[in-house]
């Protein structure tokens, strides 16, 4: 039983690997079977289709979001606001470490390949949902210093879209500047809504010394 769970993670980890560097359609299971260092008929006894492999690689990045991409990050920062940005700048860094040739695994097969499948289309979207979920906990813990009228899941889904944006920009200019442009914006938006919160406090503090 070990050695046959061995054997499925091998495929998924070898599979996730190919599907993030050569694309979905790119990679045949002769690939995977190849670099996990296996035979084909054992992906075939676990992963009927190649569908059912990338569903299984599409569990493994839900599995791994927080250990992986949250986890790490936050031990970087205490401030939940700066966590967001401690987020970003992991992505920053995987962006440069891969001279501009990383692209965000699901970003890239969301465009790939989310309408050819029910169950990969629906993990795709979890995956997002969750990392905007991860986000939204930070901006949660300090929505005492943000602006009332801010819609905190919103907030989160601006933070996916400036990251997924930014990625494909770099790859496409060779440049890590549309990254940097991005985030500054962002910060002056996050800033902003802080301002707007200490202007509500004031106002509040003013209404009360009234009486």
């Amino acid at each position: 039983m070990l050695e046959s769970s061995d054997t499925r993670s091998k495929i998924v980890d070898s599979a996730r690997s190919l599907f993030a560097r050569n694309g979905f359609e790119r990679t045949s299971l002769t690939a995977v079977a190849r670099d996990a260092g296996v035979n084909g008929g054992s992906i075939y006894h676990f992963f009927p289709t190649k569908y059912r492999l990338l569903c299984a690689v599409l569990q493994s990045y839900l599995d791994g979001l927080k250990p992986v991409i949250m986890q790490p990050a936050f031990a970087s920062a205490s401030d939940p606001i700066e966590r967001v940005f401690a987020v970003l700048d992991g992505y920053r860094k995987r962006v440069l470490d891969s001279q501009f040739r990383y692209r965000c695994p699901i970003g890239a097969l969301a465009l790939e390949v989310a309408d050819q499948d029910d169950e990969v289309r629906a993990l795709i979207a979890q995956n997002f949902a969750n990392w905007r979920v991860e986000i939204r906990r930070c901006f949660e813990a300090a929505k005492d210093r943000l602006s009332t009228d801010a819609d905190l899941d919103q907030l989160a889904s601006l933070v996916l879209t400036v990251m997924e944006g930014s990625v494909m920009q770099c790859a496409a200019e060779q440049s890590i500047e549309p990254f940097d442009r991005s985030i500054a914006q962002l910060r002056k938006h996050v800033t902003s809504l802080s301002r707007a919160a200490g202007r509500e406090a004031t106002q509040r503090e003013r209404r009360r010394s009234r009486g």
